[in-house]
């Protein structure tokens, strides 16, 4: 059942606690990115999308699939599964640790619910999910794939090789999504290479664009529909370009690209939950 915004809102507060907690008990991950995602998944797989654990399988065969293309971000990817069923919330204590399968990257080895693709080396994604799009194609399967980027990873190559194949095919069940929040590892996008007009690219390449909030829940589901809306209209594929601030919900990470791959001390960890309300019980 499709949750409305109010409850949106609620998980996508557990998940940022569940992102915060995990990180730190780790003492490795990536908190940044993951916060800046939280609303987009959060809104993708209670509101959007056809992603629940019910029947899922690897081959995603009459139902959505997703696509973690920017690998680094399982903290958020692995409470949005959590909290939606697929495993155990309690599992989340166990992310990075020795034999577990919350890997710091996505991992097929040990078949964690979910996951239809291990990834980590990033720009591969979009290739994936396009392969993925093209054999739903040929089967009649009405369902989409959606993919999530970085902006930082859209300076690899394969991402456009990818999408210049996705625009070639017609496939317009693909929908991709980019965290546009403006930070990389060494810092800003601009001044590491110079990302540019992300949303120029995208339409260059012949893809339907969409630029919405992506900290805004209503503004986050009407993107996803004007994505749908346009796909219908014309066959091509759609990017959905979400502006958003690396770290949200904690003050102290927003806006910055110290945190995309740093761990929170213990008293760190403590001020971000005091941000941060717990609405669905900490693991």
């Amino acid at each position: 059942m499709k949750k409305d915004i109010q409850e949106l809102q609620s998980i996508a507060s557990q998940v940022r606690r569940d992102i915060v907690r995990m990180v730190t008990l780790a003492n490795s991950g990536h908190p940044g990115g993951s916060l800046s995602s939280a609303d987009i998944l959060t809104a993708l797989f209670f509101h959007v999308g056809d992603l629940t654990p019910e029947g899922w399988t690897r081959d995603g065969k009459g139902k959505d699939q997703f696509i973690l293309s920017a690998g680094h971000l399982t903290p958020v990817y692995y409470s949005v599964l959590a909290r939606a069923g697929y495993f155990p919330v309690s599992e989340l204590a166990t992310f990075r640790k020795m034999g577990s399968r919350l890997q710091g990257h996505p991992s097929i080895r040990k078949g964690l619910p979910g996951v239809t693709q291990a990834s980590g080396s990033l720009g591969q994604g979009v290739s994936v999910a396009a392969g993925l799009a093209l054999a739903k194609k040929a089967d009649g399967d009405p369902h989409k794939v959606y993919v999530l980027c970085g902006d930082g990873e859209s300076e690899e190559g394969q991402i456009w090789e990818g999408a210049a194949f996705a625009a070639h095919h017609k496939l317009a069940n693909l929908v991709g999504i980019t965290d546009w929040n403006g930070q990389q590892i060494d810092g800003t996008v601009d001044s590491v290479s110079g990302g540019g007009d992300l949303e120029a690219k995208w339409k260059a390449f012949g893809w339907n664009t969409v630029v919405a909030d992506g900290h805004d829940m209503t503004a986050i589901i009407d993107a996803f529909a004007r994505a749908d809306k346009a796909s219908a209209g014309n066959g091509k594929p759609t990017m959905i370009l979400f502006k958003t601030d690396m770290g949200h919900g904690v003050d102290f990470m927003a806006g910055t690209c110290k945190w995309h791959g740093k761990a929170p001390s213990a008293e760190q960890c403590q001020a971000a939950m005091t941000q941060l309300e717990e609405t669905l019980g900490d693991f």
